[in-house]
């Protein structure tokens, strides 16, 4: 340029500062002599705005005047960069204020999630415009008080301000967060009224809150389909959609009719082929697009995370030739949520020695991986720099600081995030409720469940499930009637829970009428509820879990060992070899767990043969190495058919020590047998090594009592007394006319002497010929009795 005046000098440092190319913004600057007040105000803007902070009021400091742009740049810069209380000292000082300076220091207090100051200082405002109140409900969507955030948009419109694009789109954010449809309908009707339907943007972000409601989508296509614009978020939303709720080939066909098919589409095209399973799909159509976006990259990275492709997703993730907040989100999630829990935290400190803040989705994956392993130091780190980025208000945040810390056996900690917290939502109840349950403080829990004020169904399932893991059946199934009664539906976990508890009570009717209820709800073609149906019908004595086990679509590995188990409860040892065998043909691996259960099953069914087959294939043919408990299960099937000599052998032969369970099992196959001697050489040995259990010398007493040797179970029972051995009492319960019967075996130590002789007694009549007219009657008489003798027989 032959002659440069202030407006192109200014112009060029101006593009050098909104480009971040401070360095040469300030070449520039100091080579123009014929500087002015715009000039320094866009030099400390730029450096205020990159967060060079030092720079830019160094330079404040040092110009010769000063107008309200200026100010209002270097308040605008502490604030964005999270300095609100220095921005707040500026502006206190400040000379002189115009409505852009309020506006900024605004919107640093919502920026923080200090929205009780940014309320204060709005209200002083003499003159509000449009921004204002954008940045105020833009605040309130921020720290998740999204009905304050909808009043302030009404109050805005009462006070007769007329919405732009930006305002509807804020307005519309909060609404979609409220999950009411007829406020959207109320606020669309607004948007026709002010002609802003035919915008673009708004007509978007509408469609989007009509995809976010499940119950909105026939409006949300109908919409879509009579919007006169579109652009290329539209076409993406209603293919994202529709593949979100697994309609796939409705995705497919909108996709195939956007006419330009942006980078928008394509990314929201593969991420649901990925969130479908179609990773093949996902990738050919990533590989066609000429240049992928960082959001392409971080879709295919999330898509091979979600199917379980951990190390396809490093490589892509290794290769990528730019990532963002979102990329690092996605592989650190990808790591937590497929169990490498110290890879993602690994990478959680590798963004961090990069100088980048995590994201809030990164803070919550390293709150889940912490908790998965224990880290309760690397979670407290986690916890510190979710302070220092300025998310100690987000529930998200705050939600996953209570599960981290409940799974880290932190109480205290999950206590303290609690009070904490300023809004807490249903999930921040739930997640209390939660780990309250999980570190056994059942009453707490449900103190915590009654002052909620809205339940969910997550809120209703979590205290079932902590009634039935504490093994509170009665409170689990009655809460489970309450939460119908309140006309709330119960989910899969919900259902299992409860199949769980009838199991444990065996309610038979009760466990078929949920049955039943899984039917109508959709539920029974689910995998777990399938395995919970099988294992509650076999706890309830029913075959009927063989015809759940026939007709389930899918199995996995738990299926095949909870069918193994439930043979092995009821001695059906052939049954569990030709499932066994089933399993086999249709190449599903064995685990442990299979293992034990068959051998548990052969022995309760007598097949030696079969069993000591199965035994040896472990290590030959699996490379399962036999653990005591399959050690412990050998010597039960052989004690059980009489080969006591070779169980006794088996466990001198033991490349493992043998435990207390181990040689408990050969003692309970003596009880059976009736061999004396080797039973008491086995409990004297059982009883040096565990003198407190009260089980083997219960087995030797009733061993000694089935051969009527009355003085050695007194001798056992005064060992008993004079070692302090506690006998837990022995309850059971049955079902008779849609009542729960109990009956507790809790008898008092000083009536074992007169039980023991009333037996004894008893034994010698049973010698007597005439005693057999006597239990006829005694046995008629039982059948007189009415319910509770019913259900005493049950018990018997």
């Amino acid at each position: 340029m032959p002659h440069k005046d202030t407006i192109t000098w200014n112009s060029m440092i101006f593009g050098y500062s909104l480009n971040g190319m401070m360095d040469d913004a300030r070449r520039l600057f100091d080579a123009f002599a014929g500087r002015n007040i715009r000039t320094w105000t866009i030099l400390v803007s730029g450096y205020a705005r990159s967060g060079c902070l030092e720079e830019a009021q160094f330079l404040f400091d040092l110009m010769p005047e000063r107008n309200t742009v200026s100010w209002n740049s270097l308040i605008s810069g502490y604030a964005q960069n999270g300095y609100v209380g220095m921005a707040r000292r500026l502006f206190d000082t400040m000379p002189m204020r115009d409505i852009a300076s309020w506006n900024a220091i605004i919107t640093g207090y919502c920026h923080a999630h200090q929205m009780v100051e940014a309320k204060e200082l709005f209200e002083q405002m003499c003159t509000k415009d449009l921004v204002s109140w954008t940045v105020m409900i833009s605040g309130y969507v921020l720290v998740n008080e999204h009905g304050k955030a909808w009043r302030t948009f009404l109050r805005m419109h009462r006070e007769g301000l007329r919405p732009d694009q930006s305002n509807f789109t804020t307005a519309i954010s909060a609404v979609v967060a409220l999950g009411n449809l007829k406020l959207l309908e109320n606020l669309r009707t607004l948007v026709i009224k002010t002609n802003f339907e035919g915008d673009v943007i708004v007509g978007t972000a509408i469609l989007n809150a009509y995809t976010k409601d499940g119950r909105g989508l026939d409006e949300a296509v109908k919409f879509f389909e009579q919007m006169p614009e579109r652009n290329e978020y539209s076409w993406s939303t209603m293919i994202a959609t529709f593949a979100r709720i697994g309609l796939l080939d409705d995705a497919i066909s909108i996709y195939k009719r956007d006419p330009v098919k942006s980078l928008a589409s394509q990314t929201a095209m593969l991420t649901g082929y990925a969130q479908n399973g179609r990773i093949s799909a996902a990738k050919i159509l990533f590989e066609q697009i000429p240049n992928p976006s960082v959001v392409s990259w971080n879709a295919m990275i999330a898509g091979y995370a979600q199917n379980n492709m951990l190390d396809e997703a490093k490589q892509l993730f290794q290769r990528m030739p730019m990532r963002n907040a979102v990329s690092w989100s996605a592989m650190i999630a990808g790591c937590a949520q497929n169990g490498e829990n110290e890879e993602a935290l690994h990478l959680l400190s590798e963004l961090h020695r990069l100088g980048s803040l995590p994201s809030l989705s990164s803070l919550t994956s390293g709150f889940f991986a912490s908790g998965n392993i224990g880290a309760l130091e690397f979670g407290r780190q986690l916890h510190s720099l979710s302070l220092k980025a300025g998310s100690q208000f987000n529930s998200y945040v705050n939600n996953g600081l209570i599960t981290m810390y409940a799974k880290c056996k932190n109480i205290e900690a999950v206590s303290g995030v609690f009070r904490w917290m300023k809004a807490r939502d249903t999930v921040s109840w739930n997640s209390l409720i939660t780990a309250l349950s999980q570190n056994n403080m059942l009453e707490d829990a449900r103190i915590a469940f009654d002052k909620m004020l809205k339940r969910d169904v997550v809120s209703w399932t979590a205290i079932i499930s902590a009634y039935a893991q504490a093994e509170n059946w009665n409170e689990a199934l009655k809460l489970f009637l309450k939460m119908l009664n309140e006309r709330i539906l119960p989910n899969s976990l919900t259902i299992t829970s409860v199949l769980s508890a009838c199991g444990s009570l065996a309610a038979t009717n009760l466990g078929r009428q949920i049955h039943g209820l899984t039917f109508k709800m959709g539920y029974d073609l689910e995998l777990f509820v399938g395995n919970a149906l099988i294992t509650m019908y076999f706890k309830c004595g029913c075959a009927d879990s063989f015809g759940v086990f026939y007709e389930m679509f899918e199995c996995d590995i738990v299926t095949w060992n909870s069918m193994l188990a439930g043979c092995a409860q009821h001695g059906l040892g052939r049954e569990a070899v030709e499932i066994f065998e089933q399993m086999k043909s249709e190449q599903v691996l064995p685990n442990a767990v299979t293992f034990l259960v068959l051998l548990c099953a052969c022995s309760h069914g007598g097949l030696v043969h079969e069993g000591w087959h199965y035994f040896r294939s472990m290590s030959k043919v699996y490379g399962i190495m036999p653990s005591r408990e399959h050690y412990a299960s050998m010597v039960d099937l052989l004690g059980r058919a009489g080969y006591l000599s070779e169980a006794e052998e088996f466990i001198e032969n033991m490349p493992i020590e043998p435990d207390s369970v181990v040689w408990a099992a050969l003692l309970g196959a003596c009880r059976i047998h009736q061999n004396v001697e080797l039973g008491r050489r086995v409990a004297e040995r059982l009883f040096d090594m565990d003198p407190q259990d009260s089980g083997n010398y219960v087995l030797l007493s009733n061993l000694y009592a089935s051969l009527g040797k009355w003085d050695e179970v007194e001798e056992v029972r005064k060992l008993m007394i004079d070692r302090h051995v506690i006998t837990r009492p022995g309850y059971s319960w049955t079902q008779i006319k849609k009542k729960i019967k109990s009956l507790t075996g809790n008898i008092q130590q000083e009536r074992i002497g007169v039980i023991y002789a009333t037996m004894k007694e008893f034994y010698n009549n049973m010698k007597d010929p005439s005693y057999d007219s006597d239990l006829k009657s005694l046995k008629y008489d039982a059948e007189e009795e009415k319910e509770d003798a019913h259900a005493h027989l049950y018990h018997s």
